[in-house]
């Protein structure tokens, strides 16, 4: 249960629970993200090749991706789990089983027997445990931007605090790229043979650390005030449907434009960097490494923008701006020339952060103090489904019949403008005091 009997903070150990709280939320989101693409970035490089050797090498990469996509499929079913117990028994117990679920599920990853061993059931049992890990991710995003953002004091930095929760996707992207950039200068085929396995095995070490800062924090104001009030939901995400469509639906779709091209930047560049430009896949980590570095420093920037020059202006600024870079990027790519690409791939998630920085203030302020853990987790893992799991795929396809990245870039813009339309209908609520009812 939450810790309910806990007296009043003084202010100066209110501040001192926020900074931990933020502290928490960046590494226990950087921890679980890390787990998550992990499995994207290996999915491009790894998977087709040892769970699907019989197939052609494109079909191979399509039924590896579809593997990777059942991940995002579960993720609006894990929001809804822990969404509904986030609201009923705290933010922080939910994120000690989410990083636990997570964490255990990425383990076992790394012990899955290949085509040669056992056949397809090896693709059978990671499609069971991509789903778990999908699960998990999908109740860590709330629980995460809550124990932040719900310990502010104030309403003028909403938008920079909760994009440190943010701030762990990058981390999360650099860490697993690290990793298997670690492993992948192993000679001959021993990358192949065992080296992958380790970056998924070494992942219950940084679970024990996640867990070790999370169990430091208390519980938050907003959730001790409505318990205190006997104010809480008993079937929360249920009520959050009932009283917040419109918030699910618009924050869903406002993600369309940044969690598509996110995960052509993140995943699809490696298949496609390998396989239509003949790049090795060391350089292909490397700028991904740097990419995910920038991306360390823009995310909190752009949160920090949006409390000052608003949220909605902010985000509509990055859909415009992504959905021209993606022509610029795939212009560079086609090159072939090295410095292009890696420049190109760099950069990538610049414009992606002016959107990303400011989203999870802007999602969760849409909800109600009672309902916020379960509308914001539904509005924003619903997006998995229809926008980021399916990207790979339909980058992949569309690569297949068009023959030209331009044709991705394209489909790129049109997630941006539904984006943009879905933004235009939202309510900016940047520096306004929230509702804990």
């Amino acid at each position: 249960m939450a810790d309910a009997a806990i007296p009043e903070l003084s202010d100066a150990e209110q501040r001192k629970q926020l900074n931990r709280a933020v502290i928490a939320s960046a590494i226990g989101s950087t921890i679980e993200w890390y787990d998550f693409f992990l499995y994207s970035t290996v999915t491009g490089l790894v998977f087709a090749k040892l769970f699907f050797p019989q197939s052609e090498p494109l079909v191979g990469t399509l039924q590896a991706f579809s593997v990777y996509f059942v991940g995002f499929l579960a993720r609006p079913l894990g929001a809804a789990i822990f969404g509904h117990y986030g609201d009923r028994i705290g933010r922080k117990a939910t994120l000690v089983a989410t990083l636990l679920l997570m964490g255990i599920a990425t383990f076992l990853v790394g012990l899955v027997p290949t085509y040669e061993t056992i056949g397809i059931w090896g693709a059978v049992i990671l499609t069971v445990l991509r789903f778990i890990q999908g699960i998990g991710v999908g109740g860590e995003w709330g629980g995460a931007v809550l124990l932040a953002m719900e310990w502010a004091k104030t309403d003028k930095h909403r938008g920079f605090i909760t994009s440190w929760p943010q701030w762990g996707v990058p981390m999360g992207v650099f860490t697993a790229n690290l990793a298997v950039l670690a492993f992948s200068s192993l000679s001959g085929d021993a990358f192949f043979d065992w080296g992958w396995r380790v970056p998924f095995l070494i992942s219950i070490l940084l679970v024990a650390v996640g867990l070790y800062i999370r169990l430091g924090i208390l519980e938050t104001p907003t959730f001790r005030k409505l318990e205190r009030e006997n104010r809480i939901e008993r079937q929360p995400m249920i009520q959050a449907l009932k009283e917040h469509p419109k918030e699910i639906l618009l924050s869903a779709f406002a993600r369309t434009g940044q969690q598509a091209p996110f995960y052509i930047f993140t995943a699809f560049i490696f298949s496609y960097g390998t396989g239509q430009l003949g790049m090795e896949r060391d350089f292909l980590l490397k700028a991904v490494l740097v990419c995910a570095a920038l991306s360390c420093f823009t995310i909190p920037f752009f949160g920090w923008v949006s409390d000052r020059w608003g949220r909605k202006r902010t985000y509509l600024f990055g859909c415009v701006l992504t959905a021209v870079f993606g022509f610029l990027y795939f212009g560079a790519l086609d090159t072939q020339v090295p410095a292009w690409v890696f420049l190109a791939i760099s950069v990538s998630l610049i414009p992606h952060d002016v959107m990303f920085g400011p989203q999870a203030a802007l999602i969760a302020e849409s909800f109600k103090g009672r309902l916020r853990y379960s509308g914001a987790s539904m509005g924003y893992q619903l997006a998995s489904v229809f926008a980021g799991g399916p990207a790979p795929l339909i980058a992949t396809a569309l690569l297949a019949q068009y023959k030209t990245g331009y044709a991705i870039a394209f489909y790129m813009a049109v997630c941006c403008a539904i984006s943009f339309i879905s933004v235009l209908m939202m309510t900016d609520r940047t520096n306004k005091a929230l509702s804990d009812d």
